[in-house]
């Protein structure tokens, strides 16, 4: 708006000039000769100071500025003599835009608990804390697509409707015309739905981007995907948001330098840009953290963590070597593990994967080359015909944070593997098309955005990462 200055404007050439902000009332402290408004717009975690003389307001207007009001103030900006804050707006002009009721409004100004702040999902961007979750969000998903752009990818959109299952799960939302009420208990007739046959939400674009890599070469996609697991954990989500590259002429190397540059990347983009929010973050940890015993507190605080994935280079082996790491530790070997590491195969379960990264290695660990029977149809087979050139990267509190492959460019191989998995090369016919006309080596991977998220704020549900979270009984907003 023409006049108004944002929060987060503010400099030393503004002391002394007359400007207006706009925001929300966190805070308001009344007394019979100077009041103070702490004003918060969202451009910052820090509030702007508003000190009020009251012989200068009508008493109707101070009545209604209370937590959750949204003013318009017009005041000079002078030096601030107070602690933890530059300024403050000797506040000339008020004009209430938004009244709030201070007896229904949710946020107060004291502590509240994540759980109770889900409930009021609507209304917790205007906490400290998730303001700078959303803020440091925004700087993730800036950082993605400017890394993509400045080396030349390109960004497609492919379907949020499909009749394919990438994933292979099965679990996915099923999308329909039909009167689900008038077919109960009958055999649908797909033939009269509005796509004439089965069709889901997507959990993953990557079938679609592999077709636009090999006209594109580098291409990547970055939208929501949506998975129907019945899993009520701090780790999943019904609805999520995915970033999923595809390279053509990558080997599996080429696949785990990209992954890792990216990271550091966008990690190095919050830390240069986020700065008072990550300190805001990383002392909330340390407050919460206070009362716990040693062992479940963080050993490093969270900017340090940021940085030393920044600055080191990411330890990559085998999952033969991941394997025997595993199951000789003395976790194993004590039965601390919930799922045990007996047998060659098994598929790493987060605490297998954030033992390696948190207490073996102390470092990012890219895991290579994985047994096929636990891996997707399209992974390409390796010589010694039992594994797959697959990879995950795994980093401490969240494990697993990207997983991708070199995937199958021979059609043979790529032909037999779908018929021992069962998938249907009649349904998937286009997708072999790309194997039958010019193809090339390619690889990919998938980022979970709200993984990354996760692990940058310090944040231990993945439900206080997104905005509006889906998970099973909840669809609220």
């Amino acid at each position: 708006m023409k006049g108004r200055t944002k929060i987060f404007n503010l400099n030393t050439k503004d002391a002394g000039n007359k400007i207006v902000v706009m925001g929300w009332v966190r805070t308001f402290r009344k007394s019979k000769n100077v009041s103070f408004v702490s004003l918060n717009d969202g451009s910052t975690i820090n509030s702007l100071q508003v000190v009020l003389d009251m012989n200068k307001f009508d008493e109707k207007i101070i009545d209604n500025i209370n937590t959750g009001s949204s003013l318009r103030v017009e005041g000079e900006l002078v030096k601030s003599s107070g602690k933890n804050q530059k300024y403050e707006l000797l506040g000339d002009n008020i004009v209430i835009l938004g009244k709030s009721n201070p007896d229904t409004y949710p946020i107060q100004p004291k502590k509240h608990s994540f759980e109770f702040l889900r409930e009021v999902a609507h209304l917790r961007p205007r906490t400290n804390t998730f303001s700078s979750i959303f803020r440091i969000r925004h700087a993730c998903t800036f950082a993605i697509h400017k890394f993509f752009n400045d080396r030349g990818f390109v960004n497609i959109h492919t379907p949020i409707i499909t009749s394919s299952d990438a994933e292979g799960a099965g679990e996915m939302f099923k999308v329909t015309s039909l009167d689900l009420d008038n077919i109960s208990g009958k055999m649908v007739d797909y033939s009269k739905d509005f796509f004439s046959k089965p069709v889901s939400l997507t959990v993953s674009g990557q079938l679609n981007a592999e077709l636009g890599a090999l006209a594109l070469s580098d291409v990547y996609t970055f939208g929501p995907t949506f998975r129907a697991e019945n899993s009520n954990t701090s780790k999943h989500l019904a609805e999520f948001w995915m970033i999923e590259p595809e390279m053509a002429f990558y080997d599996i190397d080429d696949n785990m330098d990209l992954a890792e540059e990216m990271l550091k990347y966008i990690i190095k983009y919050v830390l240069d840009n986020c700065n008072s929010d990550l300190i805001f973050l990383e002392n909330l940890e340390l407050d919460s953290e206070r009362n716990l015993p040693q062992i479940k507190r963080n050993e490093n605080p969270l900017i340090y963590r940021l940085k030393q994935v920044v600055n080191n280079k990411f330890i990559r082996v085998r999952y033969d070597e991941a394997f025997k790491i595993l199951s000789n530790s003395k976790q194993n070997k004590k039965g601390k593990f919930k799922f045990k590491i007996d047998e060659w195969g098994i598929d790493f379960q987060s605490e297998h994967e954030r033992y390696l990264v948190e207490k073996h290695f102390k470092n990012p660990v890219i895991v290579c080359d994985y047994p096929k029977k636990i891996k997707a149809f399209y992974m390409r087979s390796n010589d010694d015909g039992r594994t797959v050139a697959a990879m995950d990267v795994l980093f401490p509190a969240v494990g697993e944070i990207i997983g991708g492959s070199q995937r199958e460019e021979r059609l043979d191989m790529l032909e037999r593997r779908m018929q021992e998995m069962n998938v249907s090369k009649k349904e998937l016919s286009w997708y072999l098309d790309t194997r039958r006309f010019g193809t090339v080596k390619h690889s990919g991977f998938g980022l979970g955005l709200e993984r990354l998220v996760q692990f940058i704020t310090g944040m231990k549900n993945i439900r206080d990462v997104i905005p509006f979270p889906r998970t099973p009984g909840s669809c609220n907003y």
